[in-house]
C-alpha cells in the first residue's frame, strides 16, 4: 500500500471517527440535559478536556506515542483561546435564540475563508465558494427558525464567531508550523483548556440556568451519564485535532454540519422530535453541497498535482483542497512526522 493510500484512509477514518463519536455524544448530553435537568454545559466540558488529558496521560506511560514539547507561549495561548471560544460558543446559546446561535454556527466558514484569505493567501475558487454557498443555504432551511435579536447576544455571537475560527486555525497550523501530531497538541493543550473552562463554567452556568452545579443532586443515572459523555468525548476531542490537521478549518465545518443534519435525522427517528418537510428539504441541500464540496476539492486537488509535479516542484504546496475525502497527501505534515503515534482517538462543543 502505497503513502498516498495509507494518507487517504487514514483521513477517512479520521472523519468517520469525528462523525460517530460527535452524533454519540450529543444523543448521550441530550438525555444529560434535557431528560435529566444536568443544564451545566461549560462544566461539562471542563470536565471532559480533564478525563481526555487523563486518558492521553495514561497512553503517553504505554509510550502509545511520543511527548513533544514546543513553544510553551504557543500552547498556553492556544488552549486558553480554545477556552474561551468554547465559553462564549455556550454564553451565545443562552443570550440569543436558538435560530440566531444556529446562524452564529453557519458565520464561521465564511469567517474561516475571510481570515484565511487576507492573512494567508489562500485561495477558494469559484466552485469551492458555490458549494459552501449551497451548504450553509441547506443547513440554513434545515436549522434556522427565528431570527430574534439583541445587542448583547450579537455581541457574544461575533466574539464566538471569531476566537473559534483563530482557535481552529490555529490547529491546523500549530501543527504544521512545529511538527507535531493532533495527539501531541491536544495533550499540551488539554490542560490551559480545562483549567479555563472549569474557573469560568460554575459561573457561566449559574448566569445561564440560575442554578449551582456544586448543589445539583447527583443521582445514579445521572453519574452514569456524566461518566459516558465524558468517556465519548475523549474520542471527539481528539478526532476534531485530527480532522483539522489532516484536512483544513473550512473542511471541519463542513464535516460539523454534516453531523447537524445527521443529529436531526436521528433526533427524528430515535427521539421522535418534529420533522417537517423544511428539515428534509434543508438536509437534502445541505447533502448536495457537501458532496460538491468534495468533488471539487478531490478534482482542484488532483489538477494541482499534475500541473506542480509537471512544473518538478519537490513538493505539492498547500491550498484549500481539502475534500472530505481526500485525494492526495500534499504537504500534510501531521502524523507522518510522527510514525509511532497511533490513530487515536472528542464539540467540542455539546451540540457538534
Amino acid at each position: 500500500m502505497t503513502e498516498n493510500h495509507k494518507f487517504q484512509l487514514g483521513t477517512i477514518g479520521a472523519l468517520s471517527l469525528s462523525v460517530v463519536s460527535s452524533v454519540s455524544i450529543v444523543i448521550c448530553n441530550k438525555a444529560l440535559i434535557s431528560t435529566l435537568g444536568f443544564t451545566f454545559a461549560t462544566t461539562l466540558t471542563s470536565w471532559h478536556l480533564l478525563v481526555t488529558f487523563c486518558s492521553l496521560h495514561v497512553a503517553l506511560s504505554m509510550n502509545l506515542f511520543e511527548h513533544k514539547p514546543f513553544d510553551a507561549t504557543a500552547v498556553m495561548g492556544f488552549g486558553i483561546l480554545n477556552g474561551i471560544s468554547i465559553g462564549l460558543l455556550n454564553l451565545s446559546l443562552g443570550f440569543n435564540s436558538v435560530g440566531f446561535y444556529q446562524m452564529t454556527k453557519l458565520a464561521i466558514i465564511p469567517c474561516t475563508v475571510l481570515l484565511e484569505t487576507l492573512f494567508f493567501r489562500k485561495k477558494f475558487s469559484r466552485n469551492i465558494q458555490l458549494s459552501l454557498a449551497i451548504l450553509l443555504l441547506g443547513v440554513g432551511i434545515a436549522t434556522v427558525t427565528d431570527l430574534q435579536l439583541n445587542l448583547l447576544g450579537s455581541v457574544l455571537s461575533l466574539l464566538a464567531v471569531i476566537t473559534t475560527c483563530v482557535a481552529q486555525i490555529m490547529t491546523n497550523t500549530i501543527q504544521k508550523k512545529f511538527k507535531v501530531s493532533s495527539t501531541q497538541l491536544l495533550y499540551q493543550s488539554c490542560p490551559y483548556q480545562s483549567i479555563t473552562l472549569f474557573i469560568v463554567g460554575p459561573f457561566l452556568d449559574g448566569l445561564l440556568t440560575n442554578l449551582n452545579v456544586f448543589a445539583f443532586k447527583y443521582t445514579p443515572q445521572v453519574l452514569f451519564f456524566i461518566v459516558l459523555s465524558c468517556l465519548i468525548s475523549v474520542t471527539v476531542n481528539f478526532s476534531t485535532f485530527l480532522v483539522i490537521g489532516k484536512t483544513s478549518p473550512v473542511t471541519y465545518q463542513v464535516l460539523g454540519h454534516l453531523k447537524t443534519c445527521l443529529v436531526l435525522a436521528f433526533g427524528y427517528g430515535l427521539l421522535h422530535d418534529q420533522f417537517s418537510w423544511r428539515n428534509i428539504m434543508g438536509i437534502l441541500i445541505a447533502v448536495v453541497g457537501m458532496v460538491l464540496y468534495s468533488y471539487y476539492c478531490t478534482v482542484e486537488s488532483q489538477q494541482q498535482k499534475g500541473s506542480e509535479s509537471s512544473a518538478q516542484l519537490p513538493q505539492v504546496k498547500e491550498s484549500e483542497s481539502d475534500p472530505l475525502i481526500i485525494a492526495d497527501k500534499g504537504s500534510e505534515i501531521l502524523s507522518e512526522s510522527d510514525p509511532k503515534t497511533p490513530a487515536w482517538n472528542l464539540k467540542r462543543d455539546l451540540d457538534a
